[in-house]
């Protein structure tokens, strides 16, 4: 699903500002949503178009976090969240929100991102479509992409486990997208771990491969292996937030701006099944003879 910013007028086409987040999410959401507030009124203060917030940003993460979801007070969590969005329309802010979301009676939740509006109205909701083991124990996944535009910026949505599927950001490269707002919880840790070496440096393939901005948001709790980042087309770290502290930072995003990108030309043929950008030897029996030296 697609959805255009009514009230872009007066700001310039083609780019889009983006305040990232980080904050040690807890079991607590009041604690989380307070944190939430102040970080929304924070971004909007820069003059930041969306604020964009981690995996399970306000409910808590269940398996870590949340060791069960029996006797989850899902009163609580959307109290909480309604708060979130006045707060969201009072800054007439654009807000990524990590959650969960409540489905019928004996059903696992969706793990989920809201996208909320400047006017405080949930637009879309995008839930998590691969999940962890863990994961998978506790939530039901999606099964659909979620796709906006603000400022002539297309943008979309992804949680966490997702990165481990090239398939997902090569349908957002045909999807036309320019940016995508990736939320995390990798935190709580008992030991250091490979997602240290692996998790921004995928993103930073992603992003490269698909000619993507891409903003990471993740949990700042101890101990995490990563911080939260901005990444751009060329793959290339721009902007990172510290170790295990609760900040934001504001990226904007030029659509003007030209990247390096070898595939440029290349990636479209391959994306029509065409696994080479050689012109083809096959009538050249010095290349049809695998064997001889």
């Amino acid at each position: 699903m697609t959805h255009s910013d009514e009230n872009d007028a007066g700001r310039e086409p083609g780019r889009l500002r983006i305040a990232t987040c980080q904050f040690a999410v807890t079991a607590d959401a009041s604690h989380n949503a307070a944190m939430i507030r102040r970080f929304i009124q924070e971004a909007a203060g820069t003059g930041a178009d969306i604020v964009h917030f981690p995996e399970c940003a306000v409910s808590g993460y269940a398996g870590v976090d949340l060791p069960t979801l029996d006797g989850y007070d899902w009163q609580r969590l959307r109290t909480e969240t309604q708060t979130i969005l006045a707060c969201a329309a009072e800054n007439r802010i654009w807000v990524a929100l990590g959650s969960m979301h409540e489905l019928s009676a004996g059903r696992k939740p969706h793990n989920c991102l809201y996208l909320i509006g400047p006017d405080g109205r949930i637009r879309d909701r995008y839930d998590k479509r691969f999940g962890t083991p863990n994961d998978l124990a506790h939530y039901t996944p999606g099964d659909r992409f979620v796709h906006f535009e603000i400022n002539g910026v297309r943008c979309s949505l992804l949680i966490c486990f997702d990165l481990r599927f090239p398939e997902l950001y090569r349908e957002l490269y045909k999807a036309g997208v320019h940016v995508v707002l990736q939320s995390f919880y990798n935190a709580r840790q008992t030991a250091p771990s490979v997602h240290s070496e692996i998790m921004r440096q995928t993103m930073q393939c992603r992003a490269a491969t698909n000619r993507l901005w891409v903003s990471m948001s993740n949990s700042s709790a101890w101990l995490a292996p990563y911080p939260s980042c901005f990444i751009q087309p060329d793959g290339r770290i721009i902007g990172q937030l510290g170790d295990h502290r609760e900040e934001l930072m504001v990226n904007t995003v030029d659509l003007g701006l030209e990247f390096y990108d070898p595939m440029q030309g290349f990636r479209e043929t391959a994306l029509q099944g065409r696994l080479t950008n050689g012109p083809g030897l096959l009538d050249d029996p010095r290349s049809t003879d695998v064997t001889s030296l």
